[in-house]
């Protein structure tokens, strides 16, 4: 109608923009930037509350597990331009993502915008106009079953992390966490670990030779299959224990080579009278499917091998293609594709490769998952015609043309034709050898007759441990049986089998999905924290664990069972799906898993049960009957007991090498460690100005020089005078009384300096100990001022300082080396002046919230967010380069959700008990409504 206005809420700035262009006049677009509420944190509860059956979770666990929500402070002035649009208005368009998530994003938003004129939902899942206007004529209400669902995930995490982490902190260390999904990631990384550090390789040899017939001279290769009818045995034999599995229970025709009878059987292969002759030659067809359209999963898992992605980076780049339009929506397990996009990709693929590259039939992929509920389509390029990659070559830059390059040519290929071929597989024998055994060999070469999809695009593959890869293309010569072949070479080999390969981001996510744990909008999430709590660490693209994550584990082993089973985790998933689907009751659901039924022993049970814990045990380690690893609070050491030492002797501790992983700490490599040279503190020599010993020692925080004071010699003990009488007068004369002993004066810290890291602390002489020790160093008076300019070390580097006035030294060495007219030069530029015409890494936009540009910076303690007003440390496992504008914007949301660190109270002194005045009934409070969850899920995911 005209004069109306239509105000539509989206989440993200990034698609405010993209869709407002499409609506046009008559429409206001605004985001909400993710969730507008979340449950409070317990602590700022309102007093009243705080010792209710709210008190412990924010959430009423006996009643209906009603939960708390509150606006964060930096949410209320998002929350005030939205009510003030919303005053204006004559509708309101909820188009929040369709995923779970974002219809508990509209709830909220209608929950507390409280609108007195007609909602509609709109949903879509790629931002185009024709997509846009569809949704426009296809509204619907908001989906209770979706919202019900997102909050018992909510509700769910924050009783699984406030019940189970504190449990961590007291026994492990603090600033744990235990989630329901990272727990059971965190488990399988270190099952992995566990499986490395258990497997025994084995060692075995095979024969490789290079032949040619005599009617062509190319070369082909082929291995050693079989000797005198037993199987020649390959990794595949062997198992984690080394050994050969037909010697456990396998089949008994299996015979490993080792290095004696393997170059025997070499040498007598090279005799010119063995026969070597084609036993038989079998050639089959050869047929390959292309890969269906990508899934969130795969995605993450393809991109991870293909650009080397994080999959964080992928869903950060995969979230602005889609805002901006270029795909359609990038969470979500379905493969499907609709029938505008086949027919997109159907006609793309014929324009470019020819018609008979496209597939006769429309190709329909069906989904693993149990419920593909989180979208409707595969993710794909948006619109119902394609945009090449060639044709966004100017407008998508660095990781954004490389990721849509990557989903064109998957959703392409997905519509094309199998690529087609034959393999040949030759069984060639020779002998007799080593008496009358025949030695049997084969070989195989496929050749790709039609290429059909892999045109366009070809699936890359986990590096499988023993596996046999895909066949490539290779060629072999026209070969007949009875044809006789003439051996050019023969080489023994040696190999030896490798344990399970640790899990990369692509497998690990991979092995989510296989298990049901975790959904899509999940796989990124899971992954960053369980890096950021430190209980993984990435070494190249292999997720390596940490000792502590050991700890954790077996703890929750021990005393969670249920809670780190795989089949439990991914049971719960299907829960949280019914519930979704409308099939199962939250509140009931709810009841079991927190009081127990006879589906769940109840995590209140299990909390009120777990009787003592071992502190000691959990945090150990048995390598051996004298050496034990524990996890301490400072990092993990070896306790080595020696059987010959008294018993009120401590055991020896013996540091691990930091960046020792956990599989590499063999016996063997532990002994290496115990009988390493031990760093004692080295006497370099003794200070002429005071008589005091210089020492170089090795501390927790590094090498480092100090003085202690000599030991003091031995005194002879002075005898105590006797009575005496006065030869004059005959009296007795009493011994003078002592004088009272003077006080000692408080011991005075003995000076220390840090050495350069130039520096060796087994070569640091006297004189360099003594400068050290002397610093800060005088280099001179300010001509001006009259102040010093001191040069020293501090906690971030080299630095020069006058007065309150700093400059930062790029060297320590300079702190010996700088002269006053250079530290005049320094002190003449601009303090920032340098830094700041380079400081930023990376800029952007305004922020929606602050108004204000947002930079990237390289800060003492790594790269960080700002837009000015707030900053937001970039996680580790996170690159500059992975973060576009709307991670930024999402960094400094979650940072301003979190608001700034508060100081430790002091204790207040103790006062005492005032009366207790009659107890007052309270006022009837309204109970608490119930809301579904925030954006960001809890620690405890």
């Amino acid at each position: 109608m005209p004069g109306t206005k239509k105000l539509v809420i989206v989440e993200s700035p990034a698609k405010a923009k993209t869709i407002a262009q499409y609506l046009g006049d008559g429409y206001e677009v605004l985001a909400s930037v993710g969730h507008i509420r979340d449950l409070i944190e317990p602590k700022n509860l309102p007093a009243e509350l705080k010792k209710g059956s709210l008190g412990k979770f924010s959430i009423d666990v006996e009643n209906g597990f009603a939960p708390y929500y509150v606006v964060s402070d930096q949410k209320k002035k998002t929350v005030a331009e939205l009510k003030r649009a919303l005053k204006g208005a004559d509708e309101l368009y909820l188009a929040t993502d369709e995923d779970r998530e974002g219809e508990a994003i509209a709830w909220h938003l209608l929950d507390e915008l409280k609108p007195k004129v007609p909602v509609k939902r709109m949903v879509f899942h790629e931002i185009t106009k024709e997509a846009i206007q569809r949704a426009q004529e296809n509204t619907r209400d908001i989906d209770t079953a979706l919202v019900d669902a997102q909050e018992t995930r909510r509700i769910l995490d924050r009783l699984y992390g406030y019940e189970v982490s504190p449990v961590l902190w007291r026994k492990i260390g603090p600033g744990l966490s235990a989630g329901r999904v990272q727990s059971a990631a965190t488990r399988l990384v270190v099952d992995r670990e566990r499986e490395r550090l258990a497997f025994v390789p084995a060692g075995y040899w095979d024969l490789s030779t290079q032949l040619t017939a005599s009617t062509d001279s190319t070369r082909f290769e082929a291995r050693l299959a079989k000797l005198d009818g037993s199987r020649v045995a390959t990794g595949r034999d062997f198992d984690d224990r080394g050994q050969l599995k037909a010697q456990t229970g396998g089949r008994a025709d299996v015979v490993a080579l080792d290095e004696k009878a393997a170059t025997a059987l070499a040498d007598a292969l090279r005799d010119p009278s063995v026969s070597v002759v084609v036993a038989s030659v079998d050639s089959k067809p050869y047929t390959r499917r292309p890969a269906a359209p990508f899934s969130t999963s795969t995605l993450q898992q393809e991109a991870a091998r293909k650009l080397r992605f994080s999959a964080r980076q992928t869903m950060s780049v995969a979230q602005g293609l889609y805002e901006n339009g270029y795909i359609t929506y990038m969470r979500t397990d379905s493969l499907n594709l609709s029938q505008q996009a086949i027919n997109a990709a159907r006609a793309q693929a014929s324009s470019l490769y020819g018609a008979e590259s496209v597939s006769e039939k429309p190709r329909v992929y069906a989904s693993k998952s149990k419920n593909a509920q989180e979208a409707h389509e595969a993710i794909r390029p948006a619109g119902d015609t394609f945009r090449t990659p060639g044709e966004l070559e100017g407008v998508l830059r660095g990781n954004d043309w490389k990721l849509y390059d990557l989903i064109w040519k998957r959703t392409i290929a997905s519509q094309m034709a199998d690529a087609k071929g034959s393999t040949a597989s030759v069984v060639i024998t020779a002998g007799p050898v080593l008496g009358e055994a025949v030695a049997e060999f084969a070989a195989s070469g496929t050749v790709i007759t039609f290429r059909g999809f892999l045109q366009a695009y070809e699936e890359s593959r986990d590096e499988d441990r023993n596996d046999v890869a895909e066949p490539t293309e290779a060629k072999l010569p026209p070969l007949t049986a009875g044809q006789k072949l003439d051996i050019v070479d023969v080489e023994a080999k040696g190999h030896e089998t490798s344990a399970p390969p640790r899990y990369t981001e692509a497998s690990l996510v991979k092995t989510l999905e296989e298990l049901g744990i975790g959904r899509p909008s999940t796989y990124a999430s899971i992954i960053s924290t369980i890096i950021d709590r430190g209980y993984v660490t990435p070494r190249g693209t292999a997720l390596v664990p940490n000792w502590i994550a050991f700890s954790v584990v077996r703890l929750l082993e021990d005393y969670f069972t249920d809670l780190v089973q795989y089949d439990f985790t991914a049971g719960m998933e299907d829960d949280l799906d019914r519930i979704a689907g409308g099939e199962e009751d939250r509140v009931a659901w709810l009841n079991s898993f927190y009081f127990g039924s006879d589906k769940h022993r109840g995590l209140r049970n299990v909390i009120d049960n777990l009787g003592d814990i071992d502190a000691k045990s959990i945090n150990s380690i048995k390598l051996a009957d004298d050496v034990t690893l524990r996890i301490g609070k400072y990092g993990p050491y070896l306790e080595v007991i020696d059987p010959e030492a008294a018993p009120d002797v401590p055991p020896r501790r013996v540091n691990i090498p930091p960046d020792l992983a956990p599989d590499e700490l063999t016996v063997d490599k532990a002994r290496q460690l115990i009988e390493a040279p031990v760093v004692v503190d080295r006497v370099i020599g003794v200070n002429p100005e005071n008589g005091k010993m210089i020492v170089a020692k090795d501390g927790r925080f590094g090498p480092y020089v100090t003085e202690v004071d000599p030991e003091p010699e031995a005194v002879e003990p002075v005898a105590e005078p006797a009575e005496t009488v006065d030869p004059v007068t005959g009296e007795i004369i009493a011994p003078k009384k002592k004088r009272a002993a003077p006080k000692k004066a408080a011991a005075v810290k003995p000076r220390t300096a840090s050495i350069f890291k130039s520096m060796d602390l087994a070569t640091v002489d006297l004189d360099t100990a003594l400068r050290l020790l002397a610093l800060p160093r005088v280099v001179g008076q300010d001509p001006e001022s009259g102040e010093e300019i001191l040069a020293q070390n501090g906690k971030f580097g080299p630095y020069l300082k006058k007065g309150a006035d700093t400059r930062s030294l790029t060297e320590e060495d300079q702190i010996f080396e700088i002269d006053l007219p250079g530290a005049l030069e320094l002190y003449a530029q601009p303090k920032y002046g340098a830094r700041r015409a380079s400081s930023a890494l990376k800029e952007f936009d305004a922020d929606p919230v602050s108004g204000k540009p947002i930079r990237i910076k390289d800060g003492r303690f790594g790269a960080y967010v700002t837009d000015g007003v707030t900053n937001a440390t970039i996680p580790r496992g996170e690159t500059v380069e992975e973060v576009d504008f709307d991670r930024a914007v999402e960094l400094l949301a979650d940072k301003r959700a979190k608001g700034p660190a508060k100081p430790k109270a002091k204790a207040p002194a103790k006062k005492a008990p005032a009366k207790k005045p009659a107890a007052k009934k309270p006022a009837a409070k309204k109970p608490a409504v119930r809301k579904p969850a925030a954006s960001k899920p809890a620690a405890s995911e």
